[in-house]
């Protein structure tokens, strides 16, 4: 705040003594006066950090050009102009910063999510306001309306709905009840709850997402890196160009006035500054991560960012990924003489005292309530199912080594139910397909992405299902973490011979959520994870977190990466083709110092406003219907 102050009043000091000598007809002496003072006032900053750098052994940079270029014009008698290029200089600085600053400050507050306390229900009840770095797993925390909630956790107490905006990007509140996951970052709408806490505070939702953010900037894409190359080389071959055009043709030019020539050099190295791609490359890159941050996409560096452009395979995890990771009741069917509804009445009461994942979602199904004291006899037998008498009938519910059963092809794991001994129906229990993820694959083909492949360690069947559904043709199946990698290993030679063939590289880019995918995702080229039901492993490995676990924010990222690219490249032909125009004009002698200010800092003014659209313009979402 204070450096902000200080170049307002050097603005208005400075600008104000410009102005006087402007306005006024001073003679020689008094007019070198007055502008040597406003540019003082303007301009020593710049001079002092030329000599910084100088000292630090690195001669050519901004600082420099401006500084020789101005003290030139003041050696010259070009007294108001000097001055004019610290001004102006002054004023695009301040504008630049501005808009760094306000850019930075949209992900601050975009995540701005960092809880300051926790309320910690002590054993005897009463309740402690402490740092949520002393909250330890498996105490409980209290959140009242209003609050964010300081640590992930379990919901044990109460209910609310939640503002998740931050986390996920998705504005619709999401409801809170016992048993319900709560993440750190959220904001409790309208109820009181009792969180269990599952995660210290440097391993919690909110740290991981901050850790990623803060740490993005130091990942830098190809782009990035080559324009800081270029510029290492590009100023020191400027200053030579100016050299070159200051002394040669007052030697070889007959008529040729030394200082007429020495004014097209100090011009030339006004218009040389590479400010322009200096602070709008980075900025389009830090603008596009904030966009992606926004709509619920964690990228890690705009190196990723950057490398969304090139991928060519995708490869999908299955389980929890492209399906919901939970059972469900996906058909029934049932024998000659019985309806669903029976086979589901049945199965019910036979699996309303297991906790079994599948004997839950067979629960969820049926609509009425168990009356246990209508069961007489429950056995658990090991490996092949349950069995019950239910009002005398003799119930068995199971898998094949249990019921003899007639030939059926179904998608899922079968639960089979016999009644006194007679073959009832199957009920058919499967991993659910993500609402979006049919989308998420046809939205890929539509980018151009050749090759879509999805590896699971379901069977065979299970996997060529839900292939056929989102229209997945390259399915790897039945396998373990360590046959993932190989595959993947597989698919990257494949990848280089086509490099062979085509001469052209493109990324591989897979998609996984749980702990046995955290290999995987270390392999590829791009690894990305599902961010709220992900492991803490996936994350971690990840170079990309999908926060709503919505596996169409592929597609968000991959539009992102898709307009920061093209901002920067517009930027990148823009700022080099008007300095190459002014660069020709002022070594002709046509353009002024004036244009050459123009050439410099407008140039960099309209990068910088052109790089701050990737936050602003809206992504069109790719519909795969």
């Amino acid at each position: 705040m204070r450096s902000e102050k200080g170049q307002i009043i050097r603005l208005v000091t400075g600008g104000t003594v410009f102005a006087i000598g402007a306005a006024l007809k001073l003679n020689d002496k008094a007019e070198f006066v007055v502008f040597l003072i406003s540019y003082l006032i303007l301009g020593i900053p710049v001079i002092l950090s030329a000599f910084r750098w100088i000292l630090k052994g690195q001669i050519f940079n901004e600082f420099f050009l401006m500084s020789i270029a101005t003290i030139g014009a003041f050696i010259i008698g070009e007294y108001p102009e000097g001055a004019a290029v610290m001004l102006f200089y002054l004023i695009g600085e301040m504008v630049q910063e501005h808009a760094v600053g306000r850019s930075r400050r949209s992900i601050s507050a975009l995540l701005d999510i960092r809880p300051d306390h926790a309320n910690l229900r002590e054993e005897d009840g009463s309740v402690a306001v402490v740092p949520p770095g002393d909250v330890l797993v498996g105490d409980h925390i209290i959140v009242r309306p209003g609050e964010r909630i300081p640590l992930d956790g379990e919901v044990v107490e109460g209910s609310a709905f939640a503002d998740m905006s931050a986390l996920t990007g998705e504005p619709m509140p999401a409801e809170l009840s016992i048993g319900s996951r709560a993440l750190s970052g959220s904001i409790d709408l309208n109820g009181v709850i009792i969180i269990r806490v599952t995660e210290t505070y440097e391993d919690s939702t909110v740290s991981r997402i901050l850790d990623l953010v803060q740490n993005a900037a130091e990942r830098k894409a190809p782009t990035e890196q080559f324009i800081t190359k270029f510029a290492r080389y590009y100023t020191p071959a400027v200053v030579l160009g100016a050299l070159l055009l200051a002394f040669i043709p007052p030697l070889v030019i007959p008529g040729a006035g030394w200082g007429d020539w020495v004014y097209r050099a100090l011009v030339f190295l006004v218009v040389s500054c590479p400010c322009a791609l200096l602070i709008s490359i980075p900025l389009g890159y830090f603008g596009g991560i904030g966009a992606a941050s926004r709509r619920g996409v964690l990228v890690k560096g705009s190196n990723y960012l950057e490398a969304l452009n090139n991928v060519g395979t995708v490869v999908w995890d299955k389980t929890g990924t492209l399906t919901k990771g939970g059972f469900v009741v996906t058909d029934v069917l049932a024998a000659e003489g019985y309806t669903a509804e029976d086979v589901v009445y049945y199965a019910a009461y036979a699996e309303s005292h297991s906790n079994h994942p599948i004997a839950l979602s067979v629960m969820s199904h049926f609509d009425g309530e168990v009356d246990a004291g209508r069961i007489a006899e429950y056995e658990e037998i090991a490996g092949k199912g349950i069995r019950i008498v239910l009002d005398g009938k003799v119930v068995l519910v199971g898998n094949s080594a249990l019921i003899e059963y007639p030939t059926v092809e179904v998608s899922g794991t079968a639960v089979h139910v016999a009644i006194d001994g007679r073959y009832a129906g199957t009920i058919v229990v499967a991993d659910e397909v993500k609402d979006d993820a049919a989308e998420a694959v046809s939205g890929l083909r539509k980018l151009g992405i050749g090759r879509i492949v999805m590896m699971t360690g379901d069977s065979v069947g299970t996997g060529a299902t839900v292939a056929r559904k989102l229209g997945i043709d390259e399915v790897y199946a039945e396998l373990m973490p360590e046959d993932k990698v190989q595959i993947m290993e597989r698919i990257e030679s494949e990848e280089k011979a086509i490099v062979k063939h085509r001469g052209q590289r493109r990324k591989i880019a897979f998609v996984g959520d749980g702990i046995n995918d955290a290999p995987v995702l270390a392999k590829a080229d791009i690894g990305i994870a599902m961010g709220g039901l992900g492991s803490d492993a996936a994350i971690e490995a990840a170079d990309i977190v999908l926060m709503t676990d919505e596996p169409s924010k592929l597609l968000t990222a991959m539009q992102v990466a898709k307009r920061t690219r093209l901002i920067v490249i517009q930027n990148i032909v823009f700022a080099l083709g008007i300095k190459a125009v002014f660069l020709l004009l002022g070594a002709l002698g046509v353009a002024s110092m004036w244009e050459a200010v123009f050439a410099d800092m407008g140039v960099a003014l309209l990068a910088i406003f052109n790089a701050m659209r990737v936050g602003k313009e809206r992504i069109s979402r790719i519909s795969g219907k």
